[in-house]
């Protein structure tokens, strides 16, 4: 709106935090900001980014970590309004899967999430039906690093939204610079930590894109993949209702 500052969604202890809206689509219809966010980790969040994340109204935080990770750092600080949901979407620990060069990158971390698509679908579809319900918005998701599971859960609302594919791949791809900005403070805050896989911190769009070109071959359709994991006709209906402006 004319006149209105954008908010600040710069953060001192986030590195992955952005607005999901403002991307065209289905009847070139914008997508809606200030709905829905995603994120790295919420836990780090301290005094000052609590007082900045609070000033953004959001009502539901959707935690994509493992239940080990969740033990391991905590979770987002209790804050007045704020209703904290946990989906792990079921996958294999990417430890199991080691990148191999000859592979190519994209097409090692597109695998990846072809497999979290398979073994996934229960946490997925809940994921997408919480954000699908306009009672939650505003609504943030968030795993680790904030650009795999994440990425996937927003690049399936996205593309339900009827945004276009090289679209959701440039806002993933956005996470790249992202988790560049993380290990940089995990490096100087954390020393004794091992240095992450470089693998670990590339969000390459090509990944997302060959991930949806062959969601599409297998199920039909990323609506169609949906429905198979469990989201419903109305969800999606409602999920365009209250995302597209």
């Amino acid at each position: 709106m004319s006149g209105v500052d954008a908010p600040d969604l710069t953060f001192r202890t986030l590195f992955n935090f952005r607005d999901v809206g403002g991307r065209t689509g289905h009847d070139g219809r914008p997508v809606r900001t200030g709905r829905l966010y995603r994120s790295d980790s919420l836990h780090r969040l301290d005094e000052t980014d609590q007082a900045a994340f609070t000033a953004l109204g959001i009502r539901t935080v959707i935690d994509l970590r493992r239940p080990t990770e969740v033990a391991r750092d905590g979770r987002v600080p209790e804050l007045a309004g704020l209703t904290y949901r946990h989906i792990h979407p079921e996958h294999r620990d990417w430890a199991e899967q080691m990148y191999d060069p000859g592979t190519g990158l994209a097409r090692w971390l597109a695998d990846r999430y072809a497999d979290l698509a398979r073994t996934g679908t229960a946490g997925l579809a809940e994921a997408v039906g919480l954000i699908a319900d306009s009672a939650n918005a505003p609504t943030v998701v968030h795993c680790v690093a904030g650009k795999d599971r994440t990425g996937i859960v927003c690049g399936l609302t996205l593309a339900v939204l009827g945004v276009a594919d090289d679209d959701i791949a440039a806002d993933y791809a956005l996470s790249t610079e992202a988790s560049e900005r993380f290990h940089a403070w995990v490096t100087a805050t954390l020393p004794e930590l091992p240095a992450l896989p470089a693998p670990y911190l590339a969000s390459p769009a090509e990944a997302m894109s060959l991930f949806l070109a062959e969601l599409r071959a297998g199920y039909g359709s990323v609506e169609d993949y949906l429905r198979h994991a469990g989201v419903t006709d109305a969800q999606l209906d409602a999920l365009r209702a209250h995302l597209l402006s």
